[in-house]
């Protein structure tokens, strides 16, 4: 299926990136109230309802970026993405294509895997989304800033504007 090619990011594909990615930074810089929880249980101790009520800020915040990945997915498929910039370098377009599709994934990946360790006791799904998602969703996302800041100061391209200004 082709999808439909713009100049830039519609508005709302604009907000969910940035809703989202301001969603993903506070559940990867304040776990907090899930590691409490996590110890607790894995000790056999009852948490407190505040302990409980701090772990469900992260574990809501998660079960929102799915529900917003999901939009932002169903957007792209409608609304398209601009095209890959001309100046870039082939091999530098194939590590932008593998970022975003890692990303992607990891938007989708960490909610679930998450779900699965709080809601259903799936204790490696939970290992798997504190120890070894989180590390790999940090690598990308710093992949995905420093491609979008060699983008607006080395090849001077309107990559970064697309999805701020439009």
């Amino acid at each position: 299926m082709q999808q439909p090619s713009t100049m830039a990011y519609s508005l709302n594909q604009r907000f969910l990136h940035w809703a989202i990615a301001l969603l993903i930074f506070f559940n990867l810089l304040f776990p907090d109230g899930m590691n409490v929880w996590h110890r607790l249980m894995r000790r056999g101790e009852v948490p407190t309802p505040e302990q409980v009520a701090s772990a469900n800020i992260h574990a809501y915040v998660g079960i929102a970026i799915l529900l917003l990945a999901i939009i932002r997915l169903g957007l792209r498929f409608t609304r398209g993405a601009p095209a890959e910039v001309a100046e870039e370098p082939a091999i530098f377009r194939l590590a932008a294509k593998l970022t975003h599709i890692g990303l992607y994934i990891l938007i989708f990946a960490m909610p679930l895997t998450g779900i699965a360790a709080y809601y259903f006791g799936i204790n490696p799904a939970g290992s798997f989304h504190a120890d070894v998602l989180k590390i790999i969703l940090w690598a990308l996302i710093a992949a995905h800033v420093a491609g979008a800041l060699v983008h607006q100061f080395y090849w001077k391209t309107n990559v970064l504007r697309r999805m701020t200004l439009g």
